[in-house]
């Protein structure tokens, strides 16, 4: 079986929702994106006021953020662990800066900077679900694009998108955050 055929079965499974409960995982991703911002808060607090606490506090709580990252992200290879931590802050950075142009009446730009978080929200568990191996995204890319998902879903529109769009719409269906 290739690449292609391996990365589909996964899609399969996940649009059926078959053996892929990722609920705990997803709630999970959502704390470690809080630890990473108090994380950082910690840093600017001790900036600001060089009180020892804050680092203090800021080596117990990376310490933490680390342990449950590990629960997540299975590939300890210094690449992924590093990308999958950045996507998160990312996400997550993306997510409270179009909440606040939400509260600023920005729509448009909210719902443009919460579609890029989900995006990159996407790419995380692609990459560590390993739907989306990293070192093969581009030739997945171009690989899924030519490949005939199924005959009657094979329109211009399936083969048009992007590995991003296909991850969005996989973890989409794969986490429920109502399912116990």
């Amino acid at each position: 079986m290739n690449n292609v055929d391996e990365l589909l079965n996964k899609i399969k499974l996940a649009e059926k929702g078959l053996n892929l409960d990722l609920s705990s995982g997803e709630d999970l991703s959502i704390g470690i994106m809080n630890l990473i911002s108090i994380e950082e808060h910690l840093f600017f607090s001790y900036q600001k006021t060089k009180d020892e606490n804050f680092l203090k506090m800021l080596s117990e709580v990376r310490e933490l953020r680390k342990e449950l990252l590990g629960k997540i992200v299975k590939r300890k290879d210094g690449e992924i662990w590093c990308i999958s931590k950045h996507l998160l802050a990312s996400s997550m950075r993306l997510i409270e800066v179009g909440t606040k142009m939400l509260g600023q009446k920005k729509e448009q730009e909210a719902k443009d900077l919460f579609n890029k978080a989900y995006k990159l929200y996407s790419l995380f568990w692609g990459i560590n679900l390993n739907v989306e191996p990293l070192e093969n995204a581009k030739k997945f890319q171009e690989e899924i694009l030519e490949f005939k998902k199924d005959d009657q879903k094979n329109t211009k529109e399936n083969r048009s998108s992007s590995i991003f769009d296909k991850l969005e719409n996989i973890v989409t269906k794969a986490l429920n955050c109502c399912r116990e």
